[in-house]
């Protein structure tokens, strides 16, 4: 039978063992700014834990304080989970790593834990196993995006999203896309909208958050991490392909 078990990453241990996604391509300006990101959120108390099965990573889970977190969400005293990910449903590693959270919280002592999902896109985690681990949907917002808690208190006031979604839109004009580095994948994403927006000479504005007061003031969805608009529209809080981005500029143009 092999050997499951969970393994806690600090500055030291990430040197060797290295993040989970875009693995495979470890010089990739995305994974480094990852790996940098995670070095500086450590610091902030951030968790990034793996499980290992058999000595193969195949799976992991990201949580930090909300108070330091990468998600648009009130949600003060609580942990917000940013990435849930594994490589194999059906064996348990999911609510393994949402049970480390939980304890985490509990040690902590912590209002909860809450995660944003999205059941159009990969890029979140998926609202199926939060469920199942009596976590229980308390907020929505525009785009699909649900906020969920898993509550330790009796705290009358729960976690809740901003409403002004539309006006934080409407700001932007030009083609601007805002990101932190949270994810290895915006660079990516970045990359697939300059060079859609290239092709039919629409001029890039790039915004990266410095801090979480940026992000929490700017972000015009709640996964925070990364947002293209263009003309008062959101055009992708994801991955796109340049196809898909031609299109969607042209639509607009």
């Amino acid at each position: 039978m092999s050997k499951v078990e969970l393994l806690e990453l600090n500055p030291e241990i990430l040197e060797g063992v290295g993040s989970f996604c875009l693995r495979s391509k470890k010089k990739s300006t995305g994974y480094i700014n990852k790996n940098k990101w995670l070095h500086n959120s450590f610091e902030e108390g951030l968790k990034y834990v793996q499980v290992i099965d058999d000595k193969k990573q195949v799976g992991f889970i990201e949580y930090t304080e909300a108070e330091n977190s990468s998600r648009v969400v009130h949600a003060d005293g609580y942990l917000v989970i940013h990435c849930l990910w594994v490589s194999e449903v059906g064996k348990g590693y999911g609510t393994r790593l949402i049970h480390k959270c939980v304890e985490d919280a509990k040690k902590l002592a912590k209002k909860g834990v809450v995660v944003i999902t999205n059941s159009k896109t990969s890029w979140t985690p998926s609202k199926e196993i939060f469920l199942k681990n009596d976590f229980q949907v308390i907020d929505s917002a525009p785009y699909d995006f649900e906020l969920l808690v898993y509550p330790l208190s009796n705290e009358a006031k729960q976690p809740y999203f901003p409403t002004d979604w539309e006006e934080r839109i409407k700001k932007f004009n030009n083609l601007t896309i805002l990101r932190s580095f949270q994810c290895p994948y915006v660079e990516i994403a970045t990359e697939n909208i300059i060079a859609g927006a290239n092709k039919l000479n629409i001029p890039v504005e790039l915004i990266d958050f410095q801090d979480r007061g940026e992000l929490m003031a700017l972000s015009p969805t709640p996964y925070g991490i990364f947002s293209v608009i263009y003309k008062g529209q959101l055009i992708s809080f994801h991955r796109l392909t340049v196809h898909s981005v031609i299109k969607k500029l042209k639509a607009l143009t």
